[in-house]
């Protein structure tokens, strides 16, 4: 059968016209924009402070259970109702060319509410900078799942003439793909059912990703739905008596198409087939895995094997992450060839399989859990061996957060190569490879040999390829010689070194600050027995021999901050926690011309030190990381609260205070530099870092976990780092390799101004408390000079007058001082109220005009639309018959 274009236009024309020739469809495009508006602009989109409509995503199925129904409801019932539906029958159309007109005319309807939409993508681009690749499938993805659900939106308008039954009907409907997961999961099917979810397939085009499957589905949704509605149309032509047969006959034929299109769906999930629209092509394979699968030597296959929680018994926040796993490892099987085999096993608690796991040192990890709608926890193994003739690579646990693309393909490299580089480890009071392993250290032994490394005696460069010292200001004047001498010799160095590590806080306040004496052996304090006093830090623990030999300048008692935080989530962190991002007030707070920062976007560093370049030193300095311009210093008097006691350690410890003031100076600091200079007598290949805590065991935990909405390159820049030492950049690039930073650039440049603008105020605040003080101060001593000079007075009268006026003016000056400071305080929090308000206001201005400015375009057609019929209408009455 011939399909009649024509016909389907003329039908098609028919109700598309038919729904704009009142103001009721544009009244309807334009409440419809302004919700959309409202969820993609509320509170959470400032939080999250990232120009994209992940908040919309997360709202939309629930608005299409009501925007669907109200388009589609009067497709029939309207028809049947007013009784036109016998008159379009009649019609020189087949059914299925009806069907298509109309199908086409609400999906027309509906992509005409979805364009006025996009004033969205308007709004962000004016706040920010989007992805535009993202932005583009997440439309589509709303597109194809609203095409998909009108099919079923007309399906029950079938069954009704009354347009409010159709619409209730209707949400019925669409309501089963869009609660169908979460229906299963609360009575305890697990995840079995999610392949059907709309929100499950709408998933990967939220995150920029057009997957096969997701088009399969929404494609066989539609054909399904469409089929019924064509079945429901030929009831007419069903002769009397043969109703039940027919049902029955089609019934069968709908639930074969809805195995077929389950069956087709499930197959497009295994191809893993899917186009990559993000601008960074972030789920795509790169170059550098391709290159070093292509290059496998035959002679040396390598297997990985992966073991997995089977499917159906993964919890839901892992299901992602299982998917991309698998997906990944069907994509190197296949680029392997020959040259790598791949093996699953799903494992089970207490099997064979589970033992064997076990033995690789692969162990359930357990994992927040929804099930039957409580939150439970529930062990989950994600992990994998890689093995070859040379070596093995275990990775205990892909996390949420985990780049697996980089695991897997760093892990096939390592076990490809039949060597591998050395780091050694210096050891020092940080304790890296002691009793209780730092995770640096277990994530470099994946890649690298780790050697202990004594400072105790010369250190001997042939051992290892590049020497990681961690807070060598606290080794002692023998041991800082050996370092320096090694220094000296132009071999890779790391350093890390803090002036307030809060690494060393066990809870009761930092004790290992280069300011701060070692630790007895004993303990020390009131318990520590006869233990001899510890060997004092060389230099004093500012590390001066070694900055020398570096040719670097290191405040060791003196901290940087930086107000600017682009993360409202995180806005009670002190401003002594440094984010250093791409796109804020320094562009060069990332060196782009190094190849260990270039790909990076954010990192955090928490109370770090800065360092600059030794007037007397010919080596190159090159900054890495740097602060922004709402910076400023803070020495160890104005951060710190001292006569603390660690019980652990029994000495005296450090905490930072609360609030201490700051004064922004504008100036950029450096936080990372590299130091290089192969000439003279004492060359240099250095990397400074003025941080230890950007390297504590929280940040690989949560580059793996992945529990916040945040993805710090504190990690990648360590490995980074010694990659370029060691001389082998291959998995720099795929390293690096992350979403770009991008955030709403617009309300940053304001806040901004609101937060310099609240500094200066605090400290006008701060100088005008000073000064009142010393007036205050004055006034004393001048009361004290004027007894002093009152001849009259006999000494002992004198003394006592001294005495007497001394402590007075002393408890009114204490007095004062008191009021002075609470005077400050209330100021100070002034100022900050008076701050959060005016951020409040500039989120709520936004957020109005975002909301509401979509829907003037959609008026503005309306009513031109309106006046245009009425200005036709007069035209067509007589004047005589029109009203003066």
């Amino acid at each position: 059968m011939k399909l009649r274009r024509q016909v389907i236009a003329a039908i098609f024309q028919r109700n598309f016209s038919a729904y704009f020739s009142g103001m009721l469809g544009y009244l309807f495009i334009i409440v419809f924009v302004v919700a959309c508006g409202w969820f993609a602009f509320d509170t959470r989109f400032f939080t999250a402070n990232e120009p994209n409509l992940d908040q919309l995503s997360v709202k939309y199925p629930m608005l299409m259970l009501f925007l669907i129904p109200a388009i589609a409801m009067g497709v029939w019932a309207e028809e049947r109702k007013t009784g036109t539906d016998e008159l379009l029958f009649t019609m020189p159309a087949t059914d299925l060319e009806i069907l298509l007109g109309k199908y086409l005319s609400v999906t027309a309807i509906y992509s005409v509410a979805l364009f006025f939409s996009m004033t969205h993508v308007l709004v962000l681009m004016y706040l920010g900078n989007p992805d535009i690749g993202l932005i583009a499938t997440t439309y589509f993805g709303y597109w194809v799942a609203g095409s998909a659900l009108l099919s079923a939106g007309m399906l029950a308008s079938q069954f009704t003439s009354n347009m409010t039954g159709a619409f209730v009907l209707g949400m019925v409907i669409t309501a089963i793909p869009v609660f169908i997961g979460s229906v299963a999961r609360f009575f305890g099917l697990g995840t079995s059912l999610d392949g059907f979810s709309l929100d499950e397939q709408f998933r990967d085009l939220g995150m920029g990703i057009i997957p096969f499957t997701s088009l399969i589905y929404f494609i066989g949704c539609t054909l399904l739905m469409l089929y019924l509605n064509l079945v429901m149309m030929s009831r007419r032509h069903w002769k009397n008596g043969e109703e039940t047969s027919n049902a029955g006959q089609f019934t069968l034929r709908a639930l074969s198409i809805g195995v077929i299109v389950s069956c087709v769906t499930a197959w497009a999930g295994y191809t893993g087939t899917r186009l990559d629209m993000t601008s960074e092509k972030l789920y795509s394979l790169s170059n550098s895995t391709r290159e070093i699968l292509n290059a496998l030597d035959s002679d040396r296959p390598i297997e990985i094997q992966a073991f997995l929680t089977p499917k159906d018994d993964t919890p839901g926040d892992y299901v992602e992450t299982r998917k991309r796993l698998v997906g990944l490892l069907r994509q190197f099987d296949k680029l392997g060839g020959k040259n790598l085999e791949v093996r699953y096993v799903d494992v089970e608690q207490f099997t064979p399989q589970a033992e064997e796991a076990e033995r690789f040192g692969i162990n359930a990890v357990r994992v927040p859990s929804d099930e039957a709608g409580r939150r439970t926890e529930q062990e989950v193994y994600l992990g994998a061996v890689i093995i070859s003739s040379f070596d093995k690579v275990v990775v205990p646990f892909f996390g949420k957060g985990l780049p697996i693309e980089y695991e897997l393909t760093r892990s096939v490299q390592t076990v490809a190569d039949d060597t591998r580089y050395t780091v050694g480890v210096l050891q020092t009071d940080a304790d890296l490879m002691g009793q209780r392993e730092w995770r640096i250290i277990t994530e470099l032994k994946k890649q690298y040999n780790v050697e202990s490394v004594s400072a105790a005696s010369e250190i001997d460069p042939s051992g290892f390829d590049v020497l990681l010292a961690a807070m060598p200001s606290s080794l002692t004047q023998p041991e800082m010689a050996n370092l320096v001498n090694y220094a000296n010799t132009g071999n890779p160095l790391l350093v890390f070194d803090d002036p307030f590590p809060l690494s060393f806080n066990t809870g009761f306040g930092v004790t290992g600050a280069p300011r701060q004496p070692k630790p007895s052996a004993g303990g020390g304090g009131m318990m520590g027995g006869g233990s001899p006093p510890p060997e004092p830090k060389a230099d004093n623990g500012q590390a001066t021999s070694l900055m020398r030999a570096l040719g670097v300048q290191w405040g060791h008692d003196s901290i940087v901050f930086d107000v600017s935080n682009p993360h409202p989530e995180f806005a009670l962190l002190p401003a002594e926690y440094v984010f250093v991002t791409r796109g804020g007030s320094n562009s060069d707070s990332f060196n782009e011309k190094s190849k260990i920062t270039q790909g990076l976007q954010e990192m955090i560093m928490l109370y770090s030190g800065s360092i600059e370049k030794s007037t007397a030193s010919n080596a190159e300095f090159t900054p890495l990381l740097q602060t922004g311009l709402e910076s400023g210093r803070l020495r160890w008097e104005e951060f710190v609260d001292e006569g603390g006691f660690n019980f652990l350690s029994m000495q005296s410890a450090a905490n930072p205070r609360r609030d201490p003031l700051r004064r922004i100076d504008s100036r950029e600091y450096t936080l990372a530099a590299q130091v290089k200079s192969e000439s003279g007598d004492t060359p240099v290949n250095a990397i400074f870092v003025s941080d230890i805590d950007m390297i504590s065991d929280f940040f690989f935990e949560e580059r793996n976990i992945g529990n916040l909405n945040i993805s710090f390159d504190n990690v990648t820049f360590v490995l980074n780092a010694v990659d370029a030492l060691a001389g082998d950049d291959s998995f720099i690039e795929l390293r690096s390799r992350r979403p770009k930073h991008r955030t709403l650039v617009k309300v940053e440049q304001n806040k901004r101004e609101f937060y310099e603008e609240a500094n200066s105020a605090e400290t006008d605040a701060d100088e005008a408390a000073k000064k009142e003080l010393e007036a205050r101060r004055t006034q004393l001593q001048e009361r004290v000079k004027a007894i002093e000079e009152d001849s009259d007075l006999d000494p002992i009268a004198k003394n006592q007058m001294l005495r007497q006026a001394q402590e007075a003016e002393q408890q009114r000056l204490n007095l004062a001082e008191a009021k002075i400071e609470q005077s400050k305080n209330d100021a100070v929090r002034k100022i900050k109220a008076k701050t959060d308000a005016q951020i409040r206001s500039l989120e709520s201005f936004i957020r109005l005009w975002a909301v509401w400015l979509p829907a003037v375009p959609a008026l503005a057609v309306g009513l031109s639309v309106f006046m245009s019929k009425i200005a036709d209408e007069k035209k067509q009455v007589s004047s005589k018959r029109r009203r003066d």
